[in-house]
């Protein structure tokens, strides 16, 4: 079962997705909460495995509240469900440490998809913005890659730790790093969320 904490400011909002949500037998909501502060403390408390959390509320931003959840439930996957949906935002949410970036309006099927798909560890961006992220003039070509390095980014976006990709290609974690500083400094990369995007606009993972 995936336990859910909604953050949002708006009760309407929260009554909504909690009775879509809790009709699924997979997921149940275990608490909400109408403010970030709130937030973090229910996150504390409970424990969830996904939080799915608005951006824009009355005392704090959800965005800033993404590495105080963290710190408080380490195992708690972050799903931003916003009206924002301009590229600056959905990667300030991603660099902060949010694991997938809904707006909202969009299909239940796909908010479902979104929580399921964080929950597993897989990040999930809403694909029409994942096609906006990405200027194509502006993203490097995959070509300066090895077939290794290729296969390393790709876990790395899906969010596995260098000892797990050790083991899934029979490498050392040592080897790991190797690999990942190459692909960094080739790429032009500079965090794992830009990783992840650069793997979004080829393909390597899906949205």
């Amino acid at each position: 079962m995936i336990g859910v904490l909604l953050i949002d400011d708006h009760a309407v909002v929260r009554a909504g997705l909690r009775s879509r949500l809790d009709a699924e037998g997979d997921i149940a909501v275990v608490g909400e909460a109408g403010t970030t502060a709130s937030g973090v403390a229910r996150a504390r408390a409970l424990q969830p495995d996904v939080v799915l959390m608005d951006i824009l509320m009355p005392h704090g931003s959800g965005i800033d509240a993404i590495p105080e959840i963290a710190r408080v439930a380490p195992a708690a996957k972050v799903l931003m469900l916003s009206s924002q949906a301009s590229p600056s935002t959905v990667r300030e949410a991603l660099t902060a440490g949010a694991a997938g970036y809904i707006t909202k309006g969009r299909p239940d099927a796909d908010v479902l998809a979104a929580i399921r798909s964080v929950a597993a560890g897989t990040r999930y961006v809403e694909p029409e913005l994942g096609a906006q992220l990405v200027v194509a003039d502006s993203v490097p070509e995959l070509e300066p890659l090895s077939d290794r390095e290729r296969d390393v980014l790709q876990l790395l976006a899906l969010g596995y730790m260098n000892q797990e990709i050790g083991k899934k290609l029979y490498i050392s974690v040592r080897t790991v790093d190797t690999h990942r500083a190459h692909i960094m400094r080739k790429l032009g990369l500079g965090t794992r969320a830009e990783l992840v995007l650069f793997a979004l606009a080829h393909g390597l993972i899906g949205a």
